[in-house]
């Protein structure tokens, strides 16, 4: 799978796209990227010791830093995840195992590479699994009489159409074949019901309850049976469209390397995986704390230490080394701050970057700019129901002077509070619009106002409903 490349500025570019402000956020993680194709062009021998700086990221909720992530992998074409730290805990104990993050890294990579194989042999499949079909279609079996007369319903037109049936190579055997082809083609027989062999593998009635370290070992046991389980074949009647389906999913199976598959997915996940750790500041301790649950949080940040310093995983496709991926923590830091993490750990995150808290022209941009952005979301979903929806500019002033209102007297949730007002306003609309066929509503600041005005009077109303 190629990487995509892309200069800090070109980054940062993209990134503005889908996400506004957070400008300092988005020059670390767009040079973060950059470092890593740097370091795959310097000497061999020196390459190894180039570690990632990893970055934590640290703001309110709602300000962008899970989407910079999400964006910045896919921009880069690299395997994502996310995890969030506080599901984590000792080894042992409850929860999950730390490293079965980079085995899901590993699990989506292997997915990713398998998808771009398919992509690679899809023509090649189609072609195969259309000579497969052409042989049932004219009776390759040891059948008297050639399916092509019942097939098209021209028994008394046969000899003229087409030649006597029957799998032998001859020119008229061949000519009957191109004809077959050219209708198959031409989507002349995709209606026609045809009885076709596929392969179906018996799966294994086993279940397996882990936890922790095990909780691969429930899945592993099902492949290692499913091995040894015979493989059946089964005899189903299908239409021709469903038959080639079928046919090129057999075919794309078997021309897919999965060695191979497996060799570059485990180096894509090595060099170019990157682990979105959230809510990290749920884990630090705080000033103070010695015993109960911040003990806990200790053992989850030293169950994590090896994985961002650079260990090797087991994993059901092979060892994976995290010495190169990519790590960025994110967390709110209300309560505790960075430096309540042990030692060891900060030093594993160099960089450290503040997001800002979102205003209201911040939020004024949010709705406008993205290139997917809010309000173009609801015009298409209720053009879907031939709905047209206008915001008028004076309407998206006041959605955002409410949000950023709302924002202040209550939690802030940063761009999540747009998403519950948009809802709030487009309720009644969104409610009737598949009875509103061809009408056209126009939102402006009144309408939002008339919407908005009473909940968010009332206090105690406001905070269930917005």
């Amino acid at each position: 799978m190629s990487i995509k490349t892309f200069t800090p500025r070109e980054t940062v570019s993209e990134l503005d796209k889908f996400i506004i402000g957070q400008k300092e956020a988005k020059r670390a993680v767009a040079l973060a990227l950059r470092n890593r194709w740097r370091r795959l062009q310097v000497p061999e021998e020196l390459r190894e010791e180039i570690a990632p700086k990893n970055i934590i990221m640290i703001g309110p909720t709602g300000v962008g830093k899970t989407e910079i992530a999400r964006r910045l992998a896919k921009l880069s074409n690299a395997p994502f995840i996310k995890v969030e730290a506080s599901k984590f805990t000792e080894v042992g104990y409850v929860g999950k195992d730390v490293e079965s993050m980079i085995r899901e890294l590993t699990e989506l990579a292997v997915k990713m590479m398998r998808e771009e194989e398919q992509r690679r042999v899809q023509i090649r499949a189609q072609e195969l699994a259309e000579e497969r079909l052409l042989d049932l279609l004219m009776g390759t079996s040891d059948r008297r009489r050639s399916p092509i007369e019942s097939l098209l319903g021209i028994e008394g037109e046969a000899s003229s159409g087409f030649a006597g049936g029957g799998g032998d190579a001859s020119p008229s055997n061949d000519a009957n074949r191109q004809k077959l082809k050219d209708l198959l083609r031409a989507g002349k027989l995709d209606d026609k019901t045809i009885e076709l062999e596929i392969t179906a593998q018996a799966m294994p009635m086993v279940e397996v309850i882990s936890s922790g370290g095990l909780e691969d070992m429930g899945f592993n046991l099902k492949e290692m049976f499913g091995n040894l389980m015979p493989k059946q074949k089964k005899k189903r009647k299908v239409k021709v469209t469903e038959a080639v389906k079928l046919l090129t999913q057999e075919e794309t199976a078997r021309l897919i390397d999965m060695e191979n598959v497996v060799k570059s997915a485990i180096n894509l996940v090595e060099q170019n995986g990157i682990v979105f750790l959230d809510e990290i500041d749920k884990i630090a301790g705080r000033e103070g704390a010695g015993q109960g649950p911040d003990v806990s949080r200790e053992g989850v940040q030293r169950d994590i230490l090896p994985i961002v310093e650079g260990s090797t995983v087991s994993t059901k496709y092979g060892m994976v080394k995290t010495d190169h991926i990519l790590f960025i923590a994110a967390g709110a830091f209300h309560v505790s701050k960075p430096s309540d993490l042990i030692p060891e750990l900060q030093g594993r995150f160099p960089i450290r970057v503040e997001l800002q808290s979102l205003t209201k022209e911040d939020f004024l941009r949010i709705l406008v700019e993205p290139q997917n952005s809010l309000t173009r979301q609801y015009v298409e979903l209720l053009k879907t129901e031939g709905v047209s929806v206008e915001f008028l500019p004076d309407s998206l002033v006041e959605i955002a002077g409410f949000a950023a209102a709302v924002n202040e007297r209550m939690e802030n949730i940063g761009a999540r509070r747009l998403h519950t007002i948009m809802e709030k306003v487009l309720e009644e609309v969104s409610f009737h619009a598949p009875d509103m066929g061809g009408q056209q509503v126009r939102i402006d600041a009144k309408y939002v106002q008339e919407k908005l005005a009473d909940i968010v009077k009332d206090v105690d109303l406001s905070r269930y409903i917005l």
